[in-house]
């Protein structure tokens, strides 16, 4: 089940709407296959990895991640096709959330003489599909918050561009590769001029859609997110009308979508995740400035937090402190769930709800 849990996670944040799951094939303790879902989301991890056994061996044993779904969707259940070649083992970690199939297997192997059980590593998968069952329960998307900080809690340095290490930098372009969309404002963009890009080699393709929030439509089309649209799918949320600026983000392959605006004159927020998950993203990577990431703590917006931490102070040169954020609005709500050693920098993973 550990070795179809890493399958899982080669495809997280490539799957659309379908989760990534992992299955591995085994006769007599040997193993035959595994697979992952494809990107996508179709073929399932079931399919793909009976598909790599040619021989029609008989008396199979399967391991898969999720609950096998036994309704006809898109493509066929995978519970037929695990029937059909012969697998008399199922075990599975936990049950679809997905209400088509949701505990529905068990019953359906049993009719065809196929021992199924579940329950095996559920505290661990039951995590890594924690996006995924909220997009089962929830019409909002996963919301991770990624903010790196100073020894000192600032999150600007006056005097560097930089506040963690290489490594660190190294460990959020694997992130952004975990995630289908990446939501900043236009004050980052103003401010960084950032790419947004998973600059991993062999993986750039992978890089995932970007949402601009974006008021005043004040981003430039000379910055490089925009430049970039035509590579990697850009949306812009905007509120004032700017006919002429419209037209050019079209012709530059940018669309854009009106939202409202809150009680304080900001764009909504929550109507912006609403829209941003109707086009098809599901688990969003917020990269911003302090003033959008409060936004969204206040607004208890935040699954996960993660805090890219240096060892380094930068007293005087700091700018924009996160420090009362830490101590006042996540005292009752953090849950640390892993710590990563990063040659220096210290990535915190905060469980926000």
């Amino acid at each position: 089940m550990r070795l179809a849990l890493q399958q899982a996670d080669i495809n997280v944040g490539n799957t659309k709407d379908n989760p990534s799951v992992g299955c591995v094939i085994v006769k007599k303790n040997l193993v035959l296959s595994s697979s992952c879902t494809s990107e996508g989301g179709r073929p399932h991890a079931e399919v793909n990895a009976l598909k790599k056994i040619s021989k029609n061996y008989n008396d199979l044993s399967l391991y898969v991640t999720l609950e096998p779904c036994s309704h006809f969707g898109k493509t066929p259940p995978c519970i037929n096709l695990i029937i059909k070649r012969n697998v008399k083992k199922v075990f599975f970690s936990i049950k679809d959330t997905d209400n088509r199939s949701y505990n529905k297997c068990i019953k359906k192997f049993k009719n065809k003489g196929v021992k199924a059980k579940s329950g095996y590593l559920s505290k661990e998968i039951n995590h890594f599909y924690r996006s995924y069952n909220k997009s089962n329960s929830s019409p909002l998307p996963f919301v991770t918050l990624k903010i790196a900080l100073s020894k000192d809690f600032y999150t600007i340095n006056k005097k560097d561009r930089w506040i963690t290490n290489k490594f660190s930098r190294g460990r959020v372009h694997l992130m952004r590769l975990k995630h289908d969309c990446i939501m900043t404002s236009a004050q980052t963009v103003l401010d960084d001029n950032p790419l947004l890009t998973c600059r991993i080699l062999g993986l750039s393709k992978k890089s995932p859609g970007r949402i601009i929030l974006d008021k005043n439509l004040s981003v430039p089309t000379t910055s490089q997110l925009i430049q970039n649209a035509k590579n990697i799918k850009t949306i812009i949320f905007y509120n004032k009308l700017d006919i002429k600026k419209l037209n050019m983000l079209k012709k530059l392959k940018v669309n854009a979508f009106k939202i409202p605006l809150n009680t304080k004159g900001k764009l909504d927020l929550n109507k912006s995740l609403l829209l941003a998950k109707k086009l098809g993203f599901y688990k969003i990577l917020l990269e911003a400035g302090l003033t959008l990431s409060k936004s969204f703590l206040y607004n208890n917006l935040v699954d996960d937090l993660k805090i890219f931490m240096s060892n380094k102070k930068i007293n005087k040169n700091g700018k924009n402190s996160f420090k009362n954020i830490i101590n006042i609005l996540l005292k009752n709500k953090k849950k640390i769930n892993e710590k990563v050693n990063l040659l220096g920098d210290t990535l915190i993973s905060y469980k926000i709800k």
